[in-house]
């Protein structure tokens, strides 16, 4: 049975929190002015260094041995990443020669739910109605029940028969030929693969001694179960009670990858261009020079997107606020107030995108002075044509069919 929550805003309290709404979204529109310019200035200069790494970037050929002449060059390289690190868990004595090894872990929990319907009331009033729901899922990390809302749910049993984080181990001697890779470099090696687990006879046995010595259950029943590359703490893996926790290992094995770096003596290091920004990359498997770099350059024009389209909902949402104290007045009739509403989240969006585009024009003047001098006058051009028109057709004398 879902449990409902009844919350009731009175006129002055929707007028108070709009005037909150009102300080959020004059921070929005700060933090997303401030993200789309200083986006476009990220994006020019990791352009240019890019531009710059590509035009002294040589290859280093033969890694075999360490070549003294190509010490402090910026260079692209393919070769075997190896290593003889033993990574070890020594939560179940899990050890692995490899050059990452990774644990995951998932509880069954109970989890909380939650869907609102809100309606207006003559008057500014509020109502609004919560709906709360709960199921057992599997999650990444405990669930604290004492937090629920429904009392029959509050505080029920959520414990977990384990508390574990995920974790990560680096090898730290990783070779590539008769040189050395940075961790910097050897941890963007992402090719992950099952760990096959095989717990030691005596872990088993340490972790079962416990489980029973905290539960009433027949001496005969299993706490932890292995299959494949999931060691499962719990009674039955197919039936999971809340509690359960199930844990799984990857491993990133020695092989072959390309990368862009700076040698130093016998190692690597980031390439810095002349404008602070730097390059040390890695990719799996064999990947030309050329292709390495235009792989760099796209992924840095879709950052740049993203971040674009973040920047610019920040400055929408924050005109959406700054102008919702409108809204929140009209309320006092709920007909008024949602034709305002409408009206005010269109005139944000508007806004909104007229903001970002002169934030990012100024951004281009200032980081692409050309390009952004250009776009400007060609849109100032633009503009002055279109009046024109309009004027020239606004005093064109009336023709046979328009005289009354």
């Amino acid at each position: 049975m879902a449990y409902q929550k009844v919350t009731k805003t009175s006129y002055g309290g929707r007028l108070k929190n709009a005037l909150g709404g009102v300080v959020a979204g004059l921070l929005l529109l700060v933090a997303g002015t401030v993200l789309l310019f200083w986006n476009e200035g990220r994006t020019a200069k990791t352009t240019s260094m890019l531009k710059e790494a590509q035009k002294v970037c040589v290859e280093l050929g033969d890694i075999s041995q360490v070549n003294p002449d190509m010490n402090g060059k910026m260079v692209h390289a393919c070769g075997y990443a190896d290593t003889g690190d033993i990574l070890t868990d020594g939560q179940f004595g899990i050890s692995v020669n490899a050059v990452k090894l990774i644990r995951n872990a998932e509880f069954y929990q109970w989890v909380e739910h939650s869907s609102s319907t809100t309606k207006d009331k003559i008057g500014g009033g509020q109502e609004t109605v919560t709906t709360y729901t709960y199921s057992k899922e599997w999650v990444s990390s405990p669930v604290n029940s004492s937090e629920f809302e429904d009392p029959d749910y509050k505080g029920i049993n959520n414990d977990v028969l384990l508390k574990l984080d995920d974790r990560s181990w680096q090898a730290q001697n990783v070779s590539f030929g008769a040189y050395k890779l940075p961790e910097a470099l050897a941890s963007q090696m992402s090719k992950r693969a099952p760990l096959i687990v095989d717990l030691e006879p005596e872990v088993v046995d340490g972790y079962e001694a416990d489980f029973h010595k905290e539960f009433d259950v027949a001496a005969d029943q299993s706490f932890v179960h292995t299959d494949g590359n999931v060691i499962y703490l719990g009674i039955n893996p197919g039936n999971p009670t809340v509690g359960d926790v199930r844990i799984s290992y990857e491993k990133v094995l020695p092989g072959d990858v390309s990368i862009l770096a700076k040698v130093v003596g016998d190692s690597f290091e980031k390439f810095t261009s002349k404008n602070g920004y730097s390059l040390l990359t890695l990719q799996d498997g064999t990947v030309g020079l050329e292709n390495m770099f235009e792989s760099e350059r796209e992924g840095n024009k879709t950052m740049a997107w993203i971040l674009r389209i973040v920047g610019i909902l920040l400055v929408v949402f924050g005109f959406r606020n700054i102008f919702d104290i409108i809204t929140a007045l009209l309320k006092v009739i709920p007909f008024l107030g949602n034709i305002a509403g409408l009206g005010v989240g269109i005139v944000a969006w508007v806004l909104g995108l007229v903001w970002s585009l002169v934030v990012i024009a100024i951004a281009w003047v200032a980081y692409r002075p050309v390009l952004g001098i250009s776009l400007l006058v060609a849109a100032a051009a633009l503009i002055w044509f279109l009046g024109k028109k309009s004027k020239e057709k606004a005093a064109a004398p009336a023709g046979p069919s328009e005289v009354q």
